[in-house]
C-alpha cells in the first residue's frame, strides 16, 4: 500500500511550516536516512529524512509552499511492487508524521533517523511483507518489519496506527515477544490517545475591524512570518494563563566589575573576555542549586523539579528572539559559559540552532541593560517557573554600611515568577541568592 509522507512536527509547538526545498524528485529511490526535503519552522530550517525505503511516487506539496499544516500529506512513497496507479487509493491520514520520516538538524549529517541509529536501520534488509492467517498481506513499514523480526513479534497480532492500519515503528518498538495481543492493542491505543486541547486564546479586534479603523491612513502592511506568529501566540497564552507576580532588587556591581577586570587581564592570553552577563548566568545557575525548590517547571497537572540548572538566555534576532539553553550551567566555569553563550548566540542569529538547543530549561534571563533600560518586567516563557529581567548598571548615590552617602554601580533586576510553581517567600529566597552571588562574585568560583 502506498504510504503518505506527512508534514512533521519539528518542535513541540510547531503547527505549520514552509516546505522550502525538495531534494528528491518523483521516481527517485530513497532509503532510511536519506534527506528528502528542507522545512522551515518558526525557528530554523531543518532537513527531513526518510525512515522507510521506497520510491517517491508523487510529490503533493510543491517547494516554497507556506503554511503547510503538521500531519498533512506532502508526498507519497511506493514500496516494491507498487506503482503510481496505486496512489489514487491513498487517503489523508490523521496519524503523526513520525511513522514515515524523521527530522535532522541541518548541520548534523550523522543524526539517527527517528530515534533508530543508522547503523541499526541499515544493518539488514527488511523482511518480506508478511501475511495473516487468512493469506492477506499485513501492511507494515520496512522498519517496523525489521524491528518485529529482531524481537520475534507476530505482526498479525499487532494493530497498526499508520495510514489504513499500517504497522509502523511506534507500534512495535515498545513490545517484546512475551507481550499479549491485548497489551499490543493497549500500547497502540495509548499512542493514539488525543492530546489535551490547548487553552483557547482570546483574540483582539478582527483584521477587518482594524483595517476599517485605519482606512484612509497611510501604512505599510507587514506579513507575519512563522516566528512572529509563534511569539504572538505563546506570549498571549503566557500572560493569559500564567499567574505572574514580580519581585525587584537592586544589586551593587562594584565588586563584580573589579573582579571581572582582574579576571579578564589574566584570561587575555587565552583570548577570553568575560561579560557581566556571563556572571549573571553563573549566579542564577548557582542560585537554583541553593534554592532547589525554585528549580521547577509547570507541567499541566504537576510540577517537574529539575536537578541540573538549565538556564535559558534571550537572544534578539531580526524579527524575533531565541532562548538558547545552557545546560548544567552550575557545573561550568565562567570561561566555558562565556564561550558556549557566544556560540549559541551566533548560531541563533543565523537561525542554525537545533530544537534541543532552545527548548527546555527551568529559568530564563532577559538582559536589556546594553540598551540603556533601567528596569522592566519580562514575560515568563512557559513552562519555565521564572525569568529574570536585567537592567543597566548605572552609578547612583547610595547609603553605605557606615551610614554615609557614596556612589555605587547599581543594577536593577526584576524576577517574574509563576505563582503556580513558586510562592512569594520562595521567589524572594531565589532572588536573594542571585543578589548574594553577584555581590560576592569570588564565591562563585569556590
Amino acid at each position: 500500500m502506498p504510504t503518505e509522507i506527512l508534514m512533521p512536527a519539528l518542535s513541540p509547538t510547531m503547527e505549520e511550516g514552509t516546505l522550502a526545498k525538495w531534494l528528491v524528485k518523483e521516481g527517485d529511490t530513497v532509503s532510511s536516512g536519506d534527506v528528502m526535503c528542507e522545512i522551515e519552522t518558526d525557528k530554523a530550517t531543518m532537513e527531513f529524512e526518510a525512515v522507510d525505503e521506497g520510491v517517491i511516487g508523487k510529490i503533493l506539496i510543491q517547494e516554497g509552499t507556506e503554511g503547510v499544516k503538521v500531519n498533512s500529506p506532502i508526498a507519497v512513497l511506493l514500496e516494491d511492487g507498487e506503482s503510481a496507479d496505486d496512489i489514487g487509493d491513498v487517503s489523508a491520514p490523521k496519524e503523526p508524521a513520525s511513522s514515515n520520516a524523521a527530522p535532522a538538524e541541518a548541520s548534523d549529517k550523522t543524526a539517527p533517523a527517528a530515534g533508530y541509529g543508522r547503523g541499526e536501520t541499515e544493518a539488514s534488509p527488511a523482511p518480506a511483507a508478511p501475511q495473516g492467517a487468512d493469506g492477506k498481506r499485513i501492511f507494515a513499514s520496512p522498519l517496523a518489519r525489521r524491528i518485529a523480526a529482531d524481537k520475534g513479534l507476530d505482526l498479525s497480532q499487532i494493530k497498526g496506527s499508520g495510514p489504513r492500519g499500517r504497522i509502523v515503528k511506534a507500534d512495535v518498538e515498545g513490545l517484546s515477544k512475551s507481550d499479549t495481543p491485548a497489551k499490543a492493542a493497549e500500547a497502540t491505543a495509548t499512542s493514539e490517545a488525543p492530546k489535551a486541547a490547548a487553552p483557547a486564546v482570546a483574540a483582539g479586534p478582527s483584521t477587518d475591524a482594524v483595517l476599517k479603523m485605519y482606512e484612509g491612513r497611510d501604512y505599510e502592511e507587514i506579513k507575519l512570518d512563522g516566528m512572529r506568529k509563534t511569539i504572538a501566540g505563546r506570549l498571549t497564552e503566557a500572560k493569559q494563563t500564567i499567574p505572574h507576580f514580580y519581585l525587584r532588587r537592586d544589586i551593587h556591581l562594584d565588586a563584580l566589575m573589579a573582579f571581572r577586570s582582574q579576571l579578564n587581564k589574566q584570561l587575555e592570553p587565552r583570548g577570553v573576555k568575560l561579560s557581566v552577563n556571563d556572571f549573571i548566568i553563573k549566579a542564577c545557575a548557582l542560585a537554583l542549586q541553593q534554592v532547589p525548590e525554585a528549580n521547577a517547571v509547570w507541567a499541566g497537572d504537576r510540577m517537574l523539579k529539575l536537578t541540573p540548572s538549565d538556564v535559558a538566555v534571550a537572544v534578539a534576532i531580526e524579527g524575533g528572539l531565541f532562548t538558547p539553553v545552557l545546560k548544567d550551567a552550575e557545573m561550568k566555569s565562567l570561561s566555558a559559559l562565556s564561550a558556549e553563550m557566544k556560540d549559541l548566540a551566533t548560531r541563533a542569529r543565523d537561525r542554525k540552532l537545533a530544537p534541543h538547543e532552545y527548548q527546555g530549561g527551568s529559568f530564563a534571563i532577559s538582559n536589556l541593560g546594553m540598551f540603556g533600560i533601567d528596569n522592566f518586567d519580562a514575560v515568563i516563557n512557559p513552562p519555565h517557573g521564572a525569568i529574570l529581567a536585567v537592567g543597566a548598571g548605572v552609578k547612583k548615590p547610595v547609603v553605605n554600611a557606615e551610614g554615609e552617602i557614596s556612589v555605587a554601580t547599581v543594577m536593577s533586576v526584576t524576577l517574574s515568577v509563576d505563582h503556580r510553581v513558586i510562592d512569594g517567600a520562595l521567589g524572594a529566597q531565589l532572588l536573594s541568592a542571585i543578589k548574594d552571588n553577584l555581590e560576592a562574585p569570588m564565591t562563585m568560583l569556590a
